[in-house]
């Protein structure tokens, strides 16, 4: 979805902005917990990025359609920018956390539950109390989805009547079941791609386009011509 938005894609990035680093050392805790400040400064460098981008005419048809039909669209992403909230979709259900948010690494040992943002700044930042660090609000290899989010997307798939499913690779689980789920519950799944993704057998069809280029077209009214 933000790719034409100028964020790189997980698969893009690996020649980009991943190239000179492997990727489980920047995403995962036991990568972070060796060299947080390494980890710390190419978030931001993530982050500076999505701060930068713009949502696209993807986002923008999303919201449009949402708006005017309240309660028809649920908007499930893998993405951790904030370009669907910005285009109006402040109900996505985002599946791998926020890159934006900043959150402990540890439990606070002293219950307290102190504000994230009033650590004491650094690389990354830390409490002054305990030395707990702050790390990113991403979901990293190996650790489970946010409290909810996943029962809430599979409910979503199981209940509707119509799936698109927009620029995945289709090879990360469990989001990538969700295609699936939606299928077996009766919905027609159509897939929408520049590029062959690992789950297309699941789709009643596939558009080989991007998503600014696919989706306002897709989602117009139908007197819209």
């Amino acid at each position: 979805m933000s790719a034409e938005s100028g964020i790189p894609t997980f698969r893009d990035a690996l020649t980009g902005l991943w190239s000179r680093f492997d990727p489980m050392r920047m995403a995962s805790e036991e990568g972070f917990r060796a060299d947080p400040g390494t980890v710390w400064d190419w978030y931001a460098q993530r982050r500076d990025g999505v701060r930068e981008a713009a949502p696209n005419a993807g986002h923008h048809a999303l919201a449009t359609f949402a708006a005017a039909r309240p309660g028809v669209l649920t908007v499930v992403t893998q993405n951790v920018d904030d370009l669907h909230q910005r285009a109006g979709n402040l109900d996505a259900i985002r599946l791998h956390g926020d890159i934006l948010a900043d959150r402990w690494l540890e439990p606070c040992p002293q219950h307290r539950g102190c504000d994230p943002a009033r650590a004491r700044p650094g690389r990354p930042p830390l409490c002054t109390d305990c030395g707990n660090l702050v790390r990113p609000g991403v979901v990293w290899f190996g650790e489970m989805l946010p409290d909810g989010a996943l029962a809430r997307a599979e409910e979503a798939a199981r209940a509707a009547e119509a799936m698109l499913v927009v620029g995945t690779s289709g090879a990360v689980w469990p989001a990538a079941g969700l295609a699936g789920i939606a299928r077996g519950a009766g919905a027609h799944v159509v897939i929408v791609n520049p590029h062959p993704s690992e789950i297309d057998e699941e789709a009643h069809e596939v558009l080989r386009g991007t998503a600014a280029q696919m989706l306002p077209a897709l989602l117009a009214p139908p007197d819209s011509g």
